[in-house]
């Protein structure tokens, strides 16, 4: 069945539009609050946000829903999205709120919602939410009303959890490490956790005025964080997105360390000490071949699932999986948390630079990635995927690429865009394959 407002992400959108406005947040928290309003305890749900103008406007709307089902509410203020689904599994909450668009711009923002385990909802959770959202509440009488409270020692408890995932051995004294929170969520949490371990500390991206987010910094804006470690020096780079849940790496020489090669360093390190379970990694369809091959050259597996890391997750947790990610830098180390963690992921990078004493254009550098090639082609209406000379160019490349390589196409879950990814030994070959289906994508919209 098709969802009316839960995409990849929860829900997401132009604020103030759509399904994102103050009202819609409301009737989501309405909804959800009747969802997990089971037996006669006192119900409480955790709410955060990362640093977007509009989180303000969507924190009251969702205060004001809960509250009136009778759901006390706790408010961190701006914490990652990891933080939230930590919080909500340590304070027994019925559940948990994140109000992030994550690494879109600020004028975007979102609603994630976790259930009381700290994982993000299943699809049969978000399908109840969905149809009690258009329905009349059910409000509690005025003598139930819930109560808000803010916390102010939710950031000290973050660091201190994410700082339990690498030894109490390890410290990064020698490592100086330019940290760009994307003028995000984690603008004072990751710097503090990196520094508290001993690390020089570099910060960018951590003055957030509300409209900044994601603007030139972060893990989808790489040139800020390449230019400061090559300026300073730097052993490494560590670039967040917006809510935190992903990293990219930077190297000392400036060059880019994506989400594969993370996945495939740690899941060395971790195989090497026989802590990896479930003989592998799962990763989505967009990870390169190169992994893939990686991975089967030391005796692991890799499972793909569909873009989106709750459905690398829900594998993870199907399999036994204990790491896990996306490309883009979604790396979910179930052992630590039960969401894509940066920090956490940071940390375990760090940690493998000081045990293994190299730098990080080697310690990082474990594979040779395939030649591969994502364009995004925006359309109007329909989608033109279904169009038959769309089918045909498909066809006709997955021909071309029978046994010596890859071909994705997707709708973005988020935006009105049709994803074309190839990869293959043959890097002309691939350009021409997602050029011509691209071509052909645009001429039908």
């Amino acid at each position: 069945m098709a969802r009316k407002y839960f995409g990849t992400d929860g829900i997401r959108g132009e604020t103030n539009k759509g399904a994102m406005t103050a009202t819609m947040a409301m009737r989501v928290a309405q909804a959800a609050g009747a969802h997990f309003r089971r037996g006669d305890h006192r119900h409480r749900v955790v709410i955060g946000k990362d640093t977007r103008l509009s989180g303000y406007m969507m924190e009251s709307a969702l205060v004001a829903g809960f509250t009136s089902m009778g759901v006390d509410v706790i408010q961190t203020g701006p914490l990652p999205t990891p933080a939230i689904a930590m919080l909500t599994r340590e304070m027994r909450a019925d559940m948990g709120v994140m109000i992030s668009a994550s690494h879109n711009p600020y004028r975007d923002n979102g609603i994630k919602l976790f259930g009381p385990d700290g994982f993000k909802l299943s699809d049969e959770d978000e399908a109840a939410i969905e149809a009690l959202i258009d329905c009349e509440p059910d409000l509690v009488p005025s003598s139930e009303i819930g109560r808000a409270r803010r916390i102010e020692d939710a950031r000290g408890r973050y660091i201190h959890a994410v700082k339990q995932s690498v030894s109490d051995r390890i410290r990064f004294d020698d490592l100086k490490v330019v940290v760009d929170c994307a003028n995000g969520a984690a603008y004072q949490v990751a710097p503090s956790a990196i520094w508290e371990l001993g690390a020089e500390v570099i910060t960018l991206g951590v003055d957030p005025n509300g409209t900044n987010i994601n603007d030139g910094v972060g893990s989808t804006s790489l040139d800020a964080v390449k230019a400061k470690v090559i300026e300073t020096g730097a052993d490494i780079g560590i670039a967040l997105d917006g809510d935190a849940d992903r990293l990219i790496v930077v190297d000392e020489k400036g060059e880019t360390v994506d989400g594969d090669q993370i996945m495939a360093s740690i899941a060395t390190r971790m195989a090497q000490k026989q802590v990896l379970r479930g003989g592998g990694v799962v990763a989505t369809v967009m990870s390169n071949l190169g992994l893939e091959r990686y991975l089967q050259g030391i005796g692991l597996t890799l499972e793909r699932t569909k873009v989106g890391d709750r459905h690398v997750l829900s594998r993870m947790r199907e399999g036994g999986f204990n790491v896990g990610g996306e490309q883009s830098g979604h790396m979910i180390l179930l052992d630590h948390a039960t969401t894509g963690d940066g920090t956490v992921a940071a940390l375990r990078v760090l940690a493998s630079l000081v045990r293994s004493n190299r730098p990080a254009s080697e310690e990082l550098r474990m594979f040779e990635p395939v030649p591969q090639l994502l364009k995004n082609v925006r359309y109007e209406g329909a989608s033109p995927l279904d169009a038959p000379e769309v089918k045909q160019a498909i066809a006709d490349a997955e021909g071309a690429l029978a046994g010596r390589g890859r071909l994705v196409i997707r709708a973005s879950g988020t935006e009105p865009l049709i994803r074309v990814m190839a990869e293959g030994d043959d890097a002309g070959e691939v350009e021409r394959i997602v050029d011509t289906i691209c071509a052909a994508v645009s001429d039908a919209s």
